[in-house]
Parts: C-alpha cells; sequence; structure tokens
C-alpha cells in the first residue's frame, strides 16, 4: 500500500483474506518494542516443504514480503498457491513495525532490507526466490543490492507494482494514518465504531477494511478498546523515507534473474522509472497482469502461475 491510489484495493479479496495455508504452517512471533539500529528478529510462518518426487529438484525456498500496513497474514492464500505450485518451503514474514515483528523507531529501507537478510542467514536459506510487493518491493530490491548480502543467498528477484525511483509519498497515506490515530484516540470500543470513523476519511470498504486487518482489541481489567497493533506514530515519523531508496544505480547493481509484475491500471511502474530499474537490475524482465496496484490479490491464480514460471525457469 506504498503511494496507492484510493481504487488500489478495490478488488482484494484475497489479500484480506485469513486461510489457512496447506501443510504445518509454523507461525513465529518475537518482543514488540526494540529501539536498536541493528537488525529486529521477524515474526513469519513457513510452509515446509512436501517430499520431492523421485528425479525432481524443487526450486529454493520462496520468501514473501508484505505491502504498507500489510501483514504476513495477507499473503495466506497465496502462500498456500505458491506451496502447490513449486513444492518448496514457502516463508511469508512481518517487516518490522508491522503484523506480529518487533516496533523499531529506525524505518528505512537498508535496516528493513538487514532484518531480511539476518533472517536468511540465521536459517541458513540458500538460492531464496525473494518476492517483495509495494514496500515489500522495494524492501527487497534493497536486500538484493546491499553489500551485506552473503554469495549464494539470493536466487531470483520478484517486484510487484513499485521501482527503485525515489518519490514523495502521497497525501491518500496521511489521511490513513490520521483516520487511524483518530480511531485510536477515541478508544472505539468494537470494530464497527472504527469502520464508522474511517467512512469519513475513505469511501472504499475494501481499503477499511484493508485497514482494519491491524486492529486489536486491547482490555485493562473490565475495561476494553481497540488500538492498531502498528505503531502510527513511528510511521508518522518515517514517512518521507518510505519515498527514498538507499542506493544509486551507478553504484551497486544485482546481475541475478529478475521480475517486475506491473498491474495494467497502476502507475508505480512506468515508462519513466523502468529505466532506471533496468540500471539496478540489467538481466530484469517486465510483465504486465489487467489489474490495479495489488496484482496479486485482483489476479491471484495468474499472478501465481506466471510468477512459478520465473521460478521454476532454469
Amino acid at each position: 500500500m506504498l503511494q496507492t491510489s484510493s481504487r488500489a484495493l478495490r478488488r482484494a479479496p484475497l489479500a484480506l483474506g485469513n486461510l489457512r495455508a496447506n501443510g504445518p504452517a509454523i507461525a513465529v512471533s518475537f518482543p514488540r518494542w526494540t529501539h536498536s539500529t541493528a537488525s529486529v528478529n521477524l515474526a513469519f510462518e513457513e510452509i515446509p516443504a512436501k517430499d520431492p518426487s523421485p528425479g525432481s529438484k524443487p526450486p529454493g525456498p520462496l520468501v514473501i514480503v508484505h505491502g504498507l500496513l500489510g501483514s504476513k497474514q495477507n499473503w495466506r492464500s497465496l502462500a498456500k498457491r505458491f506451496h502447490q505450485t513449486l513444492n518448496t518451503p514457502i516463508y511469508t514474514l512481518d517487516l518490522r513495525n508491522h503484523g506480529q515483528s518487533p516496533h523499531n523507531e529506525v524505518m528505512d529501507y537498508a535496516s528493513m532490507a538487514g532484518d531480511i537478510i539476518e533472517f536468511c542467514k540465521e536459517r541458513s536459506l540458500k538460492h531464496i526466490n525473494l518476492l517483495g510487493h509495494s514496500l515489500g518491493g522495494k524492501t527487497v530490491m534493497a536486500a538484493a543490492l546491499s553489500p551485506d548480502l552473503p554469495p549464494d543467498t539470493l536466487s531470483k528477484l520478484i517486484v510487484v507494482d513499485i521501482s527503485p525511483a525515489r518519490g514523495p509519498m502521497s497525501d491518500e497515506f496521511r489521511t490513513y494514518l490520521r483516520a487511524m490515530k483518530e480511531i485510536e484516540h477515541k478508544r472505539v470500543r468494537s470494530r464497527k465504531e472504527a469502520d464508522d470513523v474511517l467512512q469519513a476519511y475513505e469511501p472504499d470498504v475494501s481499503i477499511r477494511q484493508f485497514l482494519l486487518t491491524n486492529l486489536d482489541r486491547v482490555s485493562h481489567g473490565t475495561e476494553h478498546h481497540h488500538k492498531f497493533r502498528v505503531p502510527l506514530g513511528i510511521l508518522d515519523k518515517g514517512i518521507e523515507g518510505i519515498g527514498d531508496f538507499p542506493y544509486e544505480p551507478d553504484h551497486r547493481k544485482w546481475e541475478g534473474k529478475t521480475l517486475f509484475v506491473k498491474g495494467s491500471k497502476s502507475k508505480y511502474i512506468n515508462r519513466k522509472n523502468m529505466p532506471i530499474a533496468k540500471e539496478y537490475f540489467p538481466n530484469m524482465e517486465l510483465i504486465t497482469l489487467e489489474a490495479g496496484h495489488w496484482v496479486h490479490a485482483e489476479q491471484p491464480v495468474e499472478f501465481v502461475n506466471r510468477v512459478s514460471e520465473f521460478i521454476l525457469q532454469p
């Protein structure tokens, strides 16, 4: 949901879903608050690989990174689809300040990329396929370009509807934050009350439902109210940095195979910024699906098929 338009989530039922992935999914979360510039332990869910068929050679693990104000739970249904198609371990992550991962006042792409690199190091993951959407897309690009990325970690990179170009955040995102702060200030007691507040800011029910996936019930004795699990103050302070990018193309490149997936109705990948992407990722290809910014939610079957074809290519 990075710089997304107000229509971006109109057809996003799967992104908003909460379906459980097939197989023994493993969910892990960690303590919430840190203030260090060091990496944080990311919460994640894993779907282990099934026993491979005789003579088959599955691809490396698929690591999936959500967008702004999203979480790993938004990708559960698609993770299941990828697992069925690829028969490889699937990891869905919560970025710092999202989902069940710790909160940290440092929220820049180099730090978020460092979290992913440490996640892979700690699990000795090799030859991974790294996929990110929007904010997650910029984060996985930063990870691919990072000098801290160990050799043989990354096999292929998939970037969904975002480019490495720098640009200001939209006023729309500031509006969402303002609405979410009002919900917390009013200490609403139900999701219905929270949605009533959001309606004054956003008419699209899909977007409101997406924002409310971050809402938790908090109890104090016999009293309770609702609070967002994402740290609104940290996000508010870091809003400008979310439009940034940590590297210059003449300083860092990644020569591996890279797939950019564009939504035909979205402007986040366009003729102006694709040459910039090509400088960073010279071995890139671009495909376009009939969708808006939320390509994977609007076209889940085609998205999984096309990305899986890319991953399975020699």
